[in-house]
């Protein structure tokens, strides 16, 4: 029994440190920067998030009616064009994030916040889940005054909610990096290894003691 509790623990670090490094520099094509853009331009309209593992952000989302499409990438950080390995090692000032392109005809940027709550642990700085580092912290990345506006009044809510501080970031957006190829859509193209990476985390099991139940999305 202690073998078999042995070999299990093993591969639990081994399947994360895999899941989280295992492919650096590998498929590092089509990285590139994103100037920010503005919100309510056209038809559609952009929001940017952080909440730690964009590949979780990214499935969190695009599960949302009116959600156009999602993008993983690097944000307000120092460094131009980072590379995953650049900002996984930390000192960029990057956070992983995601940009969301929708529909205000079908969502709002309030009923997005409102996901983002439902979706971020709120209440831990530097750190999202079992991912440590100012490149995980949780940020609303804002693009206008409006969705500036939106967004603290989304936070003054949350505050209420809690007895600690609620540490997530309210900044301007500024230029956004995509990441590299293999990183978008994750969760579609590595379904097991993404369920794995989720469940090994904790992601869930933290959601539901914040929020009282699972979040849909994860579902």
């Amino acid at each position: 029994m202690q073998r078999v509790i042995l070999i299990v623990a093993v591969l639990v670090t081994a399947g994360y440190l895999w899941l989280r490094g295992g492919f650096v520099g590998v498929l590092a094509q089509d990285h590139q920067e994103r100037p920010p853009a503005a919100a309510g331009a056209g038809p559609t309209a952009i929001a940017t998030f952080a909440a730690g593992c964009f590949w979780c952000v990214e499935s969190d989302f695009d599960k949302v009616p009116g959600v156009v499409s999602t993008t993983s990438g690097y944000t307000g950080g120092r460094v131009a064009n980072p590379t995953y390995e650049q900002v996984s090692h930390g000192g960029t000032g990057h956070a992983e994030a995601v940009e969301i392109v929708y529909d205000p005809a079908k969502v709002s940027f309030e009923q997005l916040l409102d996901h983002f709550w439902k979706n971020v642990d709120p209440l831990t700085i530097n750190r999202q889940f079992c991912d440590v580092g100012d490149q995980y912290r949780p940020a609303i990345f804002v693009h206008d005054e409006a969705q500036r506006l939106a967004a603290e009044g989304s936070k003054t809510r949350v505050q209420q909610r809690f007895k600690q501080p609620v540490v997530v970031e309210i900044v301007a957006a500024g230029p956004f990096f995509k990441a590299e190829g293999y990183h978008q859509d994750y969760y579609k193209k590595n379904p097991v290894q993404y369920r794995y990476y989720r469940w090994s985390c904790g992601r869930d099991a933290r959601l539901k003691q914040l929020w009282g139940k699972p979040s849909e999305s994860s579902r």
